[in-house]
């Protein structure tokens, strides 16, 4: 079984993550959301538990999300065509401007 993947410190997750992870729900797709496990700072008042259970509460009534812990990553790489897409999703406006910093800064 293969899962659109998605990768992020999601603190908060706020509306414009769900978009972006409703584009592939949306289309019947299984859906893999790693949370980077990073040291809590300011930028990232939520740890890595926290963020997974905030977002697994969201997703709770879908049986084809799976949420994980992954280590705090510098780069996503890949070789030559390995049998998996890098897709980008362009957010309208609306989504686009939603910020992680304004929603923490209040």
């Amino acid at each position: 079984m293969k899962y659109s993947m998605f990768v992020g410190r999601w603190q908060p997750f706020h509306d414009g993550h769900k978009w972006l992870i409703n584009q592939k729900l949306k289309q019947g797709k299984n859906v893999l959301i790693c949370v980077r496990d990073m040291e809590t700072d300011e930028n990232n008042p939520w740890n890595a538990n926290q963020v997974q259970q905030g977002i697994e509460y969201a997703y709770r009534n879908y049986d084809n999300v799976k949420v994980m812990i992954i280590p705090d990553i510098e780069s996503i790489n890949y070789g030559r065509d390995v049998g998996y897409k890098i897709i980008e999703h362009l957010p309208p406006d609306d989504i686009r401007e939603i910020s992680a910093t304004k929603i923490r800064n209040g």
